[in-house]
């Protein structure tokens, strides 16, 4: 139960409806009591009368007298199907309000779930897979309300029920209840044997199940590459691997199961034994009457239900606890990357590299070293180099994905770790490398970054980014939904909406990550010619590998291994006849013979 405490502000939350929701549990456990005692004095009432009945055979006044018996065990039988009608509204009401909560906790651990991956950084999102983020917070937390709802409600019916039953049975009979609760205590001794291994192999199963959540993601996401290498046949082979495992796991808690319900069976019967046995004995004593036996068998039957559900419950609990505790251990992350002011990002900004080193936590690669370099507003700087070396790490610590290890990263001076996060993000056109499309329409994906949709402001952001002309020759034009991640579009077509994206946000910076890799050289040229137009007052920051993006920039740094090794204009490196140079004839010989 450790691990459940965390949901106890949740109950404070909702503890009228909580409170309420008992109220109703014990009214109608209330009237339960009730039939039992009806069936004691119907019982004793008609085997009294009927011994008289016998007696008066022969007489007139004999007809009259089963009449009576009738009459009277027709109203003792509608007083029994009254009682278990107002029984039933309160078992009603009891479900409308626990039950309810249940499902209201359950939307508020959603939401404070979901809310805690969007503040956690993106070195978590390297680390975990995205098969077990799901898990947690739909099978994790499903399980977790089977014991907000139904494990909470039968177990405070449980108690509410031994409570008001046991009393009961005590006060009829004291003797007859000791022997009837004698198998009690051993029920209670298998319950605790079985929870450690209920508790183990839940855990097991819920960790299977995260493995394989996270295998069938990632078969759905690269559903391209396993047709075009056609390997259905291996990925269902190991798909039906890891079922098997989960099917293992799941057949050994259910064989667990199977043996404690029949154990829980016998020890209820064994009470019933006993409670026709010993009162037996009473009634030939002269102790009890038989109606008291009857009595005590139908409380042992009202019993029954909640002890057998106990092992349910207990199920329930443990594969809770287990779902809580990896919950728990997730909404302990702390995010690498804080906020810690409201200073918001000014609206011309000069940016600053000093000294920067950064080594990746995850890997430990160094990604940058001692880089230092500076931009104006309004200039537009270039940044060229291999793969690995180090350019979209460049983009990443401007944008405060990652923090710096050495060195800082100052716009105006003041380091960004003092600014508002949210604000500095808020102030960046980001175009990352790795394309990324909702699956909705165009006009929503180009409009993600405003706060309401704009259709001309769309549509100019398209021309800008070459992608109108495209989207008027789909089928519902701006109206056309994209597929997931993009699917239906080409790489390029993804590329252009990507740069729409960036350009209709009223962002200081714009921050292009090698996002014309997929586009050909005129697309290209009327690009950059648009950005030129429009970039007045902001700072671009392109980052390529091709020299023809990036020729007309203000500043050029040549990145390698995460060192500047040049830097310069287009003219002074060409000059220099560096590694620019090579690239730049490297490249321009490829396209001539192209």
């Amino acid at each position: 139960m450790k691990e459940l405490q965390y949901l106890n502000k949740y109950f404070f939350k909702y503890a009228d409806r909580v409170l309420l929701g008992i109220f109703f549990v014990i009214i109608s456990n209330i009237f339960l009591l009730f039939p039992a005692q009806i069936i004691r004095i119907a019982f004793d009432l008609v085997n009294e009368n009927i011994h008289s009945s016998f007696l008066l055979n022969g007489f007139p006044i004999q007809k009259d007298y089963k009449s009576y018996i009738g009459g009277m065990t027709l109203i003792f039988g509608l007083l029994f199907l009254g009682l278990a009608l107002v029984r039933g509204l309160f078992l009603f009401l009891m479900r409308q309000t626990l039950i309810v909560v249940s499902r209201l906790i359950e939307y508020d651990l959603k939401n404070e779930i979901y809310s805690h991956y969007q503040v956690l950084s993106l070195a978590f999102y390297r680390r975990e897979n995205t098969g077990d983020l799901m898990a947690r917070a739909t099978e994790d937390v499903s399980r977790v309300r089977m014991y907000l709802g139904p494990a909470l409600m039968y177990t405070v019916n449980t108690v509410v029920l031994f409570i008001l039953v046991i009393g009961t049975m005590l006060r009829v009979n004291l003797e007859l209840t000791f022997y009837t609760i004698l198998p009690l205590p051993f029920l209670v001794i298998l319950i605790y044997k079985v929870n450690s291994i209920i508790n183990l192999k839940s855990e097991e199963i819920q960790t299977q199940l995260s493995k394989l959540s996270n295998f069938v993601q990632e078969s759905f996401s690269g559903i391209r590459l396993i047709k075009s290498y056609s390997r259905e046949d291996r990925i269902e082979g190991n798909f039906e691997k890891e079922s098997e495992f989960y099917k293992q796991k799941s057949m050994g808690l259910a064989r667990v199961q199977a043996l404690f319900y029949p154990s829980m069976l016998l020890l209820i019967g064994l009470s019933t034994t006993f409670a026709v046995f010993i009162g037996g004995i009473q009634v030939h004593r002269g102790f009890i009457t038989p109606g008291t036996i009857a009595e005590f068998i139908l409380y042992i039957t009202q019993l029954t239900m909640p002890v057998t559900s106990l092992g349910w419950v207990t199920s329930l609990v443990q594969r809770a606890a287990a779902s809580q505790k990896r919950i728990n251990q997730f909404l302990k992350t702390e995010p690498e990357i804080r906020s810690h002011s409201d200073l918001l990002v000014p609206s011309t900004c000069r940016i600053e590299f000093r000294n920067v080193s950064f080594r990746y936590p995850e890997t430990g690669i160094q990604a940058i070293s001692n880089l230092s370099v500076e931009i104006n507003p309004g200039e537009v700087l270039a940044i060229l180099g291999k793969t690995g070396s180090g350019k979209t790490t460049f983009a990443n610590l401007l944008a405060r994905m990652y923090d710096v290890n050495e060195g800082g990263i100052f716009i105006n001076d003041i380091d960004i770790r003092n600014y508002n996060l949210h604000s500095l993000r808020d102030s960046i056109g980001f175009v990352p490398q790795d394309v990324f499309l909702l699956s909705d329409t165009l006009e929503n994906n180009i409009a993600f970054g405003m706060d309401q949709l704009d259709r001309d402001q769309v549509e100019i952001a398209a021309k800008n980014a070459q992608i109108h002309e495209n989207i008027l020759h789909f089928p519902k034009a701006y109206k056309t939904m994209v597929g997931e991640r993009g699917i239906t579009l080409s790489g390029g077509q993804k590329q252009r909406v990507s740069i729409a994206r960036a350009l209709i946000k009223p962002s200081k910076i714009l921050l292009f990550d090698d996002c014309l890799s997929a586009v050909d050289t005129g697309t290209e040229e009327e690009i950059l010619r648009n950005l030129s137009k429009i970039k007045e007052g902001k700072t671009l920051i392109l980052i390529s590998h091709r020299v023809s993006t990036i020729k007309n920039a203000d500043k050029i740094l040549v990145l390698d291994q995460g060192k500047v090794i040049e830097s310069g204009d287009h003219n002074s490196l060409i000059e220099k006849q560096g590694a620019y140079y090579e690239l730049f004839e490297k490249q321009t010989l490829e396209i001539e013979r192209v």
